[in-house]
């Protein structure tokens, strides 16, 4: 396993985080095209994605700079190896024929190095990473070394808890997601307790933006909504979500809810969760923005 702060071996996830990231692109679009925007017109901006996973958002930052037509270039980066050549090269794909040009840098988000690792960008967006490394601030303030003049950090942090389930599945007990989250939360205080070097970040992102010596600061929230009657994506990543939160929770769960979600898991039992059309994904995500002064 490649070595991240938090033990997870993220390369396991890659089919998931493409799933999502399939299910995620309009969303993915807009948010680029946002970014994208406060980019200077008649440039060709370096933009870099720190903790790039599935590749799903460089892909659409990719697709934002061939629109405006002026080209530039998208720079993944993933401390995981297998993670940042699978999505390199979907990003190659979607930006082939294109002026846009696409490049790979293996690097630890948290190192003191990673400014000299990246290129100058105009854009640096990190998206659920900063969260999982050990000093959130000092990871900030390296993401923040990365920019050039006038160039614009936006960390993907916050938002709402994701929905997805019915409250009465008609098994086990009625509220498991309610208990799911709070399980998942119950693991997450733990894996950052037993990070090495880990130093808590008692304020908001924005205040965190600051104190990297960011200007112009400000955020914007969106909603993610797949409504049902699901669609078999819609499906298939709530099934990932359920694998994933029971995964990192369960030690936290009643005998009675493991047994509940081992049926919403097997595809052969007929409470499987993918079998159903009444689930759907709710939630809402955050981004924070701030800008190096010129």
């Amino acid at each position: 396993m490649a070595h991240t702060h938090d033990n997870i071996d993220w390369s396991t996830r890659l089919a998931s985080l493409r799933r999502a990231d399939d299910l995620d692109a309009e969303n993915d679009r807009q948010v680029a095209d946002r970014l994208v925007g406060l980019l200077r017109p008649n440039t060709e901006p370096v933009i870099v994605d720190v903790g790039s996973g599935g590749g799903g958002m460089s892909a659409a930052f990719a697709g934002a700079l061939a629109a405006r037509g002026g080209g530039g270039r998208v720079v993944l980066s993933d401390a995981v190896d297998e993670l940042l050549d699978a999505a390199t090269a979907h990003v190659r794909d979607v930006a082939a024929g294109t002026p846009v040009v696409v490049e790979a840098v293996q690097a630890d988000a948290s190192s003191d190095q990673l400014a000299n690792q990246l290129p100058s960008a105009d854009l640096v967006w990190a998206s659920r990473v900063v969260h999982h490394l050990p000093d959130q601030q000092r990871a900030i303030d390296g993401l923040a070394r990365v920019l050039a003049p006038g160039g614009w950090l936006a960390l993907g942090e916050g938002g709402l808890a994701t929905k997805c389930l019915p409250w009465d599945l008609g098994i086990g007990e009625p509220g498991l997601a309610n208990r799911l989250t709070a399980a998942r939360d119950s693991w997450f205080v733990r894996m950052r307790a037993e990070m090495s070097g880990v130093t808590s970040l008692p304020i908001g992102w924005n205040k965190a933006l600051e104190a990297a010596g960011l200007s112009e600061v400000f955020s914007f929230s969106y909603v993610i909504d797949h409504p049902a009657p699901a669609s078999d994506a819609v499906r298939q990543s709530v099934v990932d979500w359920l694998a994933w939160m029971y995964g990192v929770g369960e030690d936290q769960l009643s005998d009675s809810d493991k047994a509940t979600v081992a049926r919403l898991l097997d595809p052969a039992d007929s409470a499987y969760l993918g079998a159903r059309d009444d689930i759907f994904i709710l939630g809402a995500s955050t981004v924070y923005l701030g800008q190096m002064p010129s």
